[in-house]
């Protein structure tokens, strides 16, 4: 399947495995119903890396988190946005390594994505089909601010306004 991050398309490390580690060589990406099994018995200095489903409470995830590569969230659809809030809560739970979008999502998603802490979107061979690389990319500089605190700015769109509205110089206070 098609993965996309901020810059393009790109190959994919990752071997999805269904069933467990088994005796694969390179990175895996394993169900969250193996990961304790996966941890395990992977070889040393192999990547390995868990996929969950977007409702998964972050706190059973927690005490894997340190001995994972990727965390990849399924999205059942582009609607369900779900993924969107687990992904921030695995950043401010202190995960630093690759975290993964996986699904239906649409262009006008990967600025959000971005901002809540994915590094990159696993797409199905459809949604990649309907919406070509440069619109994914446009769509991704077309958001600069957000709404929510606490996304890819450290104000939020409300934030500045209130600012703007309270400088002394609302000439030099900056747009919004």
């Amino acid at each position: 399947m098609p993965l996309l991050d901020r810059h393009g398309w790109r190959d994919d490390p990752f071997e999805r495995l269904e069933n467990g580690l088994v005796a694969a060589a390179g990175s895996v990406l394993v169900p969250w119903a193996v990961v304790a099994e996966a941890l395990a018995s992977r070889r040393p200095g192999q990547a390995l890396g868990v996929e969950v489903a977007n409702d998964l409470d972050p706190a059973a995830l927690r005490p894997q988190l340190a001995g994972l590569d990727l965390v990849s969230i399924v999205f059942p659809s582009y609607a369900d946005g779900r993924g969107f809030s687990l992904a921030r809560r695995l950043r401010r739970l202190g995960f630093e390594r690759r975290l993964r979008a996986r699904g239906p999502l649409i262009a006008d998603q990967l600025a959000d994505a971005l901002a809540c802490g994915f590094d990159e979107i696993e797409l199905d061979e459809a949604s990649a089909g309907r919406q070509p690389i440069e619109q994914w990319l446009r769509a991704a500089e077309a958001f600069t601010a957000n709404y929510q605190r606490g996304y890819a700015t450290t104000e939020s769109i409300l934030e500045r306004r209130r600012a703007r509205r309270n400088a002394p110089d609302r000439e030099t206070a900056g747009a919004f």
